[in-house]
């Protein structure tokens, strides 16, 4: 059995550094659709800048790498809500929930875009027509991991995405798939990769693709001309990423992590962050995230690498013994900075149990 991991593990390595598919390539910026999937909802996470590939957990890992939801003690269940780039309006709403059955868990997660009432403009009234619309981006993923001797998880996520306007709509399939290996004595070295975004091209349809335009030949009346939308591929990308925890006393822990990521419609990333905690129960965390290539103001990243974070952790009962587990509500705040408006800011409450 172990060798059969072990050769899982070199499969996934060889893929992840060897495939030309998903080098970054910064002549396809623009090309893909559904970019709300690269958008992460999770506070805990985003502190470190959607890099902890490694040791992502729970219902949060479900966004960044499916294996490790099964790494939680029995059920997990969160809420999130985020400020995207504060000035523009737009908020991400997210829940889940994991449940852990044996060496297994299965997870479901939900996100939703709040774009706001936009007003409705046309060629003839470019100033508004006194109506609004609102945009509906959803995104429903149902997910499965398996935990093998407590070192090897493996993982898979499928994702419905649903993008709708006025009278325009698009639908489509995404899956995600992720390992992570843990060991050390104390299980302090974390390794982790993470393919995600794979799936159908997505393509609007709907009546907003039809236009009225005048009869030909003089004939009066108007016909009705349907026009054909162009397809769009997912944004997929690669994650692979590490950590060590560095334990002093029985109190504090000091995570260390590196990331590397390779999308297949823009620049590579790659960045580093640290987390500390005290008792689990407060733990600060900040991350920095470099997109390779990437030296123009104008069409470079829209956030600055920077994030920071914190986690309170309140027991909900007192423990009996001192390795007993017991039930805890969480919450967590981050924050990105980015060169225009003023940053995102994610908060998420967390029940474990």
């Amino acid at each position: 059995m172990k060798n059969f991991l072990y050769n899982i593990l070199a499969a996934c390595l060889l893929v992840a550094f060897c495939s030309p598919a998903f080098a970054g390539n910064p002549d396809r910026q623009g090309e893909a659709g559904a970019y709300e999937l690269l958008l992460n909802p999770w506070a805990k996470s985003a502190g470190l800048h959607t890099m902890s590939t490694s040791m992502v957990r729970g219902v949060e890992a479900m966004r960044l790498n499916v294996a490790g939801i099964g790494r939680i003690n029995k059920t997990e269940v969160l809420i999130s809500n985020a400020n995207y780039l504060q000035g523009t309006g737009i908020r991400m709403n997210a829940a889940g929930v994991v449940q852990k059955t044996g060496n297994g868990a299965f997870g479901i997660s939900l996100m939703a875009l709040d774009f706001g009432d936009i007003p409705v403009t046309t060629t003839d009234q470019p100033e508004g027509t006194g109506s609004t619309f609102s945009p509906t981006f959803f995104h429903l993923g149902l997910s499965y991991a398996h935990t093998f001797e407590n070192k090897v998880s493996v993982g898979i996520l499928f994702r419905g995405i649903s993008e709708t306007i006025a009278n325009l709509s698009a639908f489509g399939l995404a899956i995600d798939a992720g390992v992570q290996y843990v060991t050390g004595p104390n299980d302090e070295f974390k390794f982790g990769i993470s393919l995600r975004n794979v799936g159908s091209r997505m393509e609007f349809g709907g009546e907003g693709l039809n236009v009225q335009r005048p009869a030909p030949n003089n004939s009066g009346g108007e016909l009705t001309f349907s026009q054909r939308a162009e397809d769009f591929e997912l944004p997929s990308m690669l994650n692979i990423g590490l950590s060590y925890d560095i334990r002093v006393g029985t109190a504090h822990r000091v995570t260390l992590l590196g990331n590397f990521t390779s999308n297949s419609f823009s620049q590579d990333q790659l960045g580093g962050g640290l987390e500390y905690s005290l008792r689990e129960y407060f733990m600060l965390r900040a991350a920095y995230k470099y997109e390779v290539g990437s030296e123009d103001e104008i069409t470079g990243p829209i956030y600055t690498g920077l994030s920071a974070g914190a986690t309170i952790e309140v027991p909900l009962r007192k423990k009996k013994t001192a390795d007993e587990y017991v039930p805890h509500l969480g919450i967590d705040y981050a924050y990105r900075e980015s060169r225009v408006w003023n940053g995102t800011h994610n908060i998420s409450v967390r029940i474990s149990l």
